[in-house]
């Protein structure tokens, strides 16, 4: 059973009860992403990182080339 089976399902007792109709499938994803999201820029903010950039900067740590460094394991 998926989520449009259940929906249909419940939609159909809701009616036969009297009770409210449920939302549909889908109905409060992009607030539960909003909220998903202002969650994690809070916990960045209280550990005292920024707010903005994390993927960037991630993204760019992935991608560029790192420094070789000398042999010996001297830094300068």
């Amino acid at each position: 059973m998926n989520a449009l089976h259940q929906y249909l399902f419940d939609t159909y007792r809701a009616d036969r009860l009297g009770e409210p109709m449920p939302p549909a499938p889908g109905t409060h994803d992009v607030a539960v992403l909003r909220s998903v999201r202002d969650r994690r820029r809070f916990e960045r903010v209280m550990a005292g990182r920024p707010v903005r950039g994390g993927l960037r900067t991630a993204l760019r740590r992935l991608l560029q080339p790192r420094a070789r460094r000398p042999p010996g394991g001297s830094r300068e």
